[in-house]
């Protein structure tokens, strides 16, 4: 029997995408049944094992060309049907509730922490031009954005990145596969050796409050006014 077969059974008959530790756990537990000798050469598979089969398990059912295929989503594995079956299989479960549409402001934002992450919301706001309290409330509480530390100056500012759900939602694999944005990389961003805020826990302020009498208004940055480089996760592509 063979270690791609089994993990294609497991996958299919899942209720939610499993990641290689799952998997990995799952041929422990079922090694471990008194009853099922079958089980037992493959106590000992490692997660580098898995990963391997599982990508050859991927080709395999992309080059066969059939209704549905093996993607891995936020490292997670899972079956889904291609998106050209949508219409059939929603007449079959319904649509499903999903969440608004993020707005062009969200979008951009969310790009620049993306590729530049961790940022603290000064320097997001040194790239955009403008003040970004109400969209990073917007991603926080979408849970696309996160805490992820703090910056080593002084005041000790809240730094932020994307989270597991942001690369479901665009359905990445992991931050290696987003698009490519090379403009969006190079625009500078400044490490001040303190950073003007009102509030040090937010480590913010709007952009006049942001600037000493000594600096030259900013013009927007170049390169960030379209952020279709990101593309939601196609809500039709369906697990099985």
């Amino acid at each position: 029997m063979e270690l791609k077969f089994i993990l294609e059974a497991i996958l299919f008959s899942a209720q939610q995408p499993l990641n290689p530790k799952e998997l990995r756990d799952l041929l422990v537990r079922a090694a471990e049944q008194p009853d099922e000798p079958a089980a037992r050469p493959f106590k000992k598979t490692s997660v580098d094992t898995i990963v391997t089969a599982l990508e050859e398990l991927e080709r395999e059912h992309r080059d066969a060309a059939r209704s549905y295929r093996l993607v891995c989503v936020a490292g997670a594995w899972q079956f889904v049907s291609e998106p050209e079956y949508a219409p059939w299989i929603k007449a079959l479960i319904g649509h499903r509730n999903r969440p608004s549409r993020l707005s062009q402001p969200a979008l951009e934002t969310l790009a620049i922490i993306a590729y530049r992450q961790p940022l603290t919301r000064t320097e997001i706001e040194q790239v955009r031009g403008v003040a970004v309290d109400g969209v990073m409330q917007t991603l926080l509480e979408r849970g696309l954005v996160e805490q992820v530390g703090r910056a080593e100056v002084p005041g000790r500012p809240i730094t932020y990145g994307t989270t597991g759900l942001f690369l479901e939602y665009f359905g990445l694999k992991s931050l290696d596969d987003l698009p490519a944005a090379d403009e969006l990389r190079r625009v500078p961003v400044q490490k001040p050796e303190g950073l003007l805020t009102v509030d040090p826990g937010l480590a913010t302020a709007a952009p006049e409050q942001l600037k000493t009498p000594s600096e030259p208004p900013s013009p927007p940055a170049p390169g960030i006014t379209d952020a279709s480089t990101l593309q939601p996760f196609d809500p039709s592509t369906t697990s099985l």
